[in-house]
């Protein structure tokens, strides 16, 4: 081999003897990417699982999806070891808008990514100078139409694959173990660069030397909107959609240069979606089983195969197939009993709405929108400090089922990792195990609900709406209005309609208690006064009974945020009148409800110093109660004050209330006034 030039097949294969290159099939590349990056183990609905650092990166990344995630990866691994993965497609199955579109697209990306960076760049071959064949007209060059990797060439470089073996061993230098790593993903050339080669070994009588002159070895283009090594084909309509389109077709081009009728070159490969990403990529099928049957045939043979097959010609692929699909065609798809054998090809992945509304935060805020929104006048448009929360509990809540064992408000708890009074979470494991079981997938956890894009409508009508553009503002409870809209417009089925009515109530009763809340932090002129009181009553009952408490009550702790020590005076009227809020009316009631409270403070505070038991939604509501009883004579006086501002104090009140929201609480004008407003009502007392 003659090494003049730098991209030759000798000098690529010297820069894969020392580690320079890689050469590996695309299940290796991608379980690489994945497993590389930084992994961590959560615990999601009861159940230890792992979180892959990789797919939380970036500005807009994947939120959620714990257990979809988790299977996608040990396919991928199970492929790249070799297991029967690798002759599977991966199919995700779910309701429209709850990501699996953008799920396959960020892996895409990363993928582009990963391949940009030195040494996992793929490369391919062309062959050049092909007017001394003399069959090519004024054909001079070829690609590999399926990008084929030079390593394959190499290992085809002889009659038989021993020889290669053998000539790599002697004029390159692999050694043993190289050797069989390479030639483990060891496949044949495709028909076109086969027949290409033999025509060089006729031409020089099998002289290796001059063959490889016509050799250069190209870096795979990487640009996404040409479709190579992730290509995207979307279902097209039962007319215009062939299978030209997936596996290419003979070009009348090439037929005016090629005398040779039997050359497989006259077939454009390229024209087709799967040749543009054969040499190692992702190819994505966007709902594939809205596709006509002939279609969905190719993609039988293509994946039991991975060969693309036209008129007795194969060429060898090697990539990572995706596709989606929503519930009702995949259904209407199984409903066919002939079409086994592609669901039997398939590695069904049922992806479910995000059901955690602490992690809907980000996905309300990716609906709501990073830029700063304007009003149709361009004015800036102000966010109401309590919106996310309540577009994220409205949509969140339409997601769990109704259980007998549960309440919606516990299952959302457990759900986002939060305590639900005696409520464990096992009971929600036990739940989403018995739903589980249902052969209907739409009747199983997180499966039903109000998608992403139902929420971005929501957000969307409540940005058009007069109120929103004159008040400058877009006021919490809106949202509640245009989400009630969006499911009487979209929501077609009676009962999943006056199931999400039902919730949208309860989502409606948890704002009132986060308002409840709000006013009482904005009365006593500090954000976190609530917060201080809770961890005030919960510090009380851990040091009631310790036994350095003196006479005084007081008793000294280390505080676990800070690590100072603290002295708190014990005051057991403040402790009595919260347990009387929640119900407690014995003693053994009130011990089994401190128990229960100092056993969580053992669990979350050594895992994160800063819980605060503000999820507790029962303590925060009963806490609230009792300030505002002890302080204001009760939370009517309140509201009575805040409503009739006649006399002087009461304005007083309320002008250093709407002060402290504008200042601490981030409120503005409109939102603050409405607020005020709305907890002068009576509304959506539960």
């Amino acid at each position: 081999m003659i090494e003049t030039k730098k991209n030759t097949l000798h000098n690529h294969l010297l820069a894969l003897k020392n580690g320079e290159k890689v050469f590996e099939n695309a299940f290796q590349s991608i379980s690489r990417m994945i497993l590389d990056a930084p992994i961590e183990k959560v615990v999601v609905n009861g159940k230890t699982t792992y979180d892959f650092k990789i797919f939380r990166d970036g500005k807009k990344h994947i939120v959620g999806m714990y257990d979809e995630i988790n299977s996608f990866v040990s396919y991928v691994k199970d492929a790249a070891e070799g297991g029967s993965s690798q002759e599977m497609a991966y199919v995700l199955v779910g309701e429209p808008g709850n990501g699996k579109t953008f799920f396959v697209e960020y892996v895409s990306r990363l993928y582009r990514e990963f391949l940009a960076k030195e040494p996992n760049k793929r490369f391919s071959f062309r062959f050049t100078g092909l007017e001394k064949i003399g069959t090519y007209g004024k054909i001079t060059s070829i690609e590999s139409q399926t990008y084929e990797d030079p390593a394959v060439l190499a290992m085809n470089l002889l009659e038989t694959p021993e020889e290669s073996r053998d000539y790599l061993a002697r004029k390159v230098g692999f050694n043993d173990a190289q050797l069989e790593h390479m030639f483990a993903n060891y496949r044949p050339l495709g028909a076109c660069s086969g027949y290409v080669w033999s025509d060089l070994r006729r031409l020089y009588d099998g002289n290796t030397v001059e063959m490889l002159k016509h050799i250069e070895v190209f870096p795979v283009p990487l640009t996404e909107s040409l479709g190579t090594v992730t290509g995207k084909y979307p279902a097209k309509d039962k007319i215009t959609s062939s299978a030209v389109d997936l596996l290419g077709e003979e070009s009348i081009q090439r037929l005016l240069h090629i005398t040779d009728t039997n050359n497989p070159y006259r077939f454009d490969l390229r024209r087709g979606a799967l040749a543009r990403v054969a040499g190692g990529g992702i190819h994505f099928a966007d709902e594939m089983f809205k596709n006509k049957k002939d279609l969905v045939q190719v993609y039988l043979g293509v994946i039991q195969n991975r060969t693309i097959e036209m008129d007795g010609f194969r060429w060898p692929i090697d990539m990572l197939i995706v596709a989606t699909s929503n519930n009702s065609e995949f259904n209407r798809f199984l409903a066919e009993k002939e079409e086994a054998p592609i669901i039997d090809r398939c590695r069904i992945c049922y992806i479910s709405h995000n059901t955690n509304y602490r992690l809907q935060n980000q996905l309300t805020q990716y609906a709501i929108g990073g830029e700063t929104k304007t009003t149709l006048t361009r004015e800036v448009l102000h966010q109401d400090p309590n919106l996310n929360y309540a577009a994220s509990v409205a949509a969140i809540l339409t997601r769990l089922p109704r259980s007998e064992k549960l309440t919606p408000i516990e299952t959302m708890k457990l759900a986002a990792g939060e305590v639900a009074g005696e409520k464990s979470i096992k009971a929600l494991a036990e739940v989403i195990d018995t739903l589980s079981q249902d052969t209907d997938i739409t009747n199983r956890f997180g499966q039903k609900g109000l998608g992403q894009r139902n929420l971005g409508r929501a957000i969307q009508l409540m940005v058009e709406s007069s109120e929103t553009n004159e008040g400058q503002c877009m006021f919490a409870y809106d949202v509640f209005k245009t989400v009630e809209r969006v499911i009487l417009d979209y929501v077609h089925d009676n009962n999943d309609r006056a199931k999400y009515l039902e919730d949208l109530k309860t989502a409606r009763g948890l704002y009132r208690e986060r308002i409840m809340t709000e006013m009482f932090n904005a009365y006593m002129d500090e954000p976190q006064a609530i917060r201080k009181d809770v961890l005030n009553y919960v510090n009380m009952i851990i040091g009631i009974d310790a036994e350095h408490l003196g006479s005084d009550k007081m008793w000294k702790y280390k505080d676990p945020q800070t690590g100072e020590l603290r002295a708190l005076k014990v005051d057991e009227r403040f402790i009595r009148s919260i347990e009387e809020r929640l119900h407690l009316k014995t003693d053994e009631q009130r011990e089994t409800f401190r128990t229960s409270i100092r056993k969580i403070y053992g669990q979350k505070i050594s895992m994160d110093p800063n819980y605060d038991f503000m999820d507790n939604l029962e303590l925060v509501k009963a806490v609230t109660d009792v300030r505002l009883k002890s302080d204001i004579a009760g939370a009517g006086s309140l509201i009575g004050a805040l409503a009739n501002r006649t006399n002087e104090e009461n304005q007083k009140l309320y002008d250093r209330m709407i002060d402290t929201m504008l200042n601490k609480l981030g409120y503005c004008r409109t939102c603050a006034q409405k607020t005020i407003e709305y907890f002068c009502t009576q509304e959506d007392e539960n």
